[in-house]
């Protein structure tokens, strides 16, 4: 460790040493005189020249002579005050120098130079070895490294798209989604997944992406439900009231009783039936998620939960915790959590904000479970 801040220290000075040279190249140059002077001092003498081989009449040459002149005159004017180069160079020098070597005496004393390195396998050994108490981001890190060990295998990416849209990353799972999608081009689950995603990225809008991999979707599974919901619902917002009605009462007839999804759906039912047209963007939820992904969504908030329990000191933590139940709609949940966050960190007005914020974050297609 303290290699590096040796070689990081030699590194500053040199870099130090580098710059004060250019600067003192550019001091040295600095005053030269303006080329533009140079231009018409130049034509001056060339205007006096062609009037001495009677070239240029003379009450021509006194027109033009006063103009260069007059331009000779307003470029000296303007012309910046020369900046002379250090006649000491080394003092800027020796400047650098002490300062790199000063942050180096200061991180010996204030700093851990004998904390022993932590190879980056070493940590990942460990966050394999117990998963439970890893942090988001190492949870993050072993779901790459599955996807890696087994490239033909979607599960560890349809994992990672879900941890990352529980903690409110929506691009990350985006693209996570995309990736498990190059694997398994016909799976339904994932194009209807990554539909879900571009609705939430779009403030629950449909737009003609998300509308196409819903489409793929239902092409590869007629009976996909995530598919079916929002095919619908853009029939119900292209003006096609009747016809989306119908497809949604078809859907929560094939829904199983005891799927937490049948009841957001029952009330967009019957809000549409009432009013003849969706609820205003800024009030409809997304819809009823894809199942799979409520499941490892669940999964991946339980284990954070599970950890801030043992590990309770992370505000981070308690901040991604509450922003996901705000996510998934579970509001008891939400509130439990923003309680012992705020209770803990009651004298923090930052991280007493941040939980706010996180509070507020807009819920999952169809809430919670």
């Amino acid at each position: 460790m303290i290699g590096i801040w040796v070689a990081a220290a030699v590194l500053a000075a040199g870099a130090g040493a580098l710059m004060l040279q250019r600067a003192a190249r550019g001091a040295a140059t600095a005053g030269a005189s303006d080329p533009q002077i140079d231009v018409y001092r130049r034509a001056l003498a060339e205007i006096d020249d062609l009037a001495d081989r009677d070239l240029l009449a003379e009450d021509e040459r006194r027109g033009v002579r006063a103009e260069a002149a007059r331009r000779l005159i307003s470029s000296a004017d303007r012309a910046p005050p020369p900046v002379g180069a250090s006649r000491q160079p080394i003092v800027p020098l020796a400047v650098a120098v002490a300062a790199a070597c000063a942050s180096f005496a200061i991180y010996l004393q204030v700093g851990s130079p004998g904390l022993p390195d932590q190879p980056f396998a070493a940590r990942l050994a460990a966050w394999k070895a117990n998963p439970e108490g890893a942090p988001p981001q190492a949870l993050a890190v072993l779901l790459n490294a599955a996807a890696a060990d087994h490239p033909g295998d979607v599960t560890p990416l349809r994992k990672l798209a879900a941890l990352d849209l529980g903690l409110g990353d929506a691009d990350g799972a985006a693209h996570a989604l995309r990736r498990a999608m190059m694997i398994a081009p016909g799976d339904a689950s994932l194009a209807a997944m990554l539909g879900e995603v571009k609705v939430l990225q779009n403030n629950g809008a449909l737009t003609p992406d998300a509308r196409a991999l819903f489409g793929r979707a239902l092409a590869a599974d007629p009976g996909q439900p995530a598919a079916r919901y929002y095919l619908a619902k853009a029939k119900i917002s292209d003006g096609d009231v009747a016809g989306g009605l119908t497809d949604w009462r078809a859907l929560l007839v094939a829904l199983p009783p005891t799927d937490p999804r049948r009841g957001a759906l029952a009330g967009e039912i019957a809000s549409v039936e009432r009013d003849g047209r969706l609820p205003a963007p800024s009030t409809q939820q997304a819809g009823p998620p894809a199942a799979e992904m409520t499941s490892a969504i669940h999964g991946m908030v339980d284990g954070l939960a599970a950890r801030l329990r043992v590990q309770p000191d992370d505000p981070d933590g308690w901040v991604r915790l509450v922003r996901a139940y705000a996510v998934l709609g579970d509001g008891p949940e939400r509130d439990v959590a923003l309680a012992a966050a705020r209770a803990r960190y009651a004298n923090r007005p930052d991280e007493l904000a941040a939980l706010a914020a996180a509070a507020k974050a807009t819920p999952m297609a169809g809430g919670g479970g």
